[in-house]
């Protein structure tokens, strides 16, 4: 079978990434990622703590009618009287 992919084909591709790099160089970048990942997880959380220690929520405003006197709002803001 001509381009399939076994087991075998693992195996032989993972014996040379070894010999190529060693063991330590694996386990060297992969406890890079999982630095990287852990720091961009507490980068995440502090920036969510800092935007909601920064910004207190502020209480919902009223807007008022600002039309200059005369001037009738569209059918459906009509108040009934």
């Amino acid at each position: 079978m001509m381009g399939g992919v076994s087991i075998w084909h693992w195996i032989v591709v993972g014996v040379v990434v070894m010999l190529l790099f060693g063991r330590g160089k694996i386990s060297e970048l992969m406890g890079d990622v999982a630095k990287g990942i852990k720091s961009f997880k507490k980068g995440m959380s502090d920036d969510e703590t800092e935007t909601a220690a920064a910004k207190p929520a502020e209480p919902a405003k009223i807007i008022e009618d600002q039309r200059a006197p005369g001037v009738q709002a569209p059918a459906g803001e009509r108040k009934a009287s």
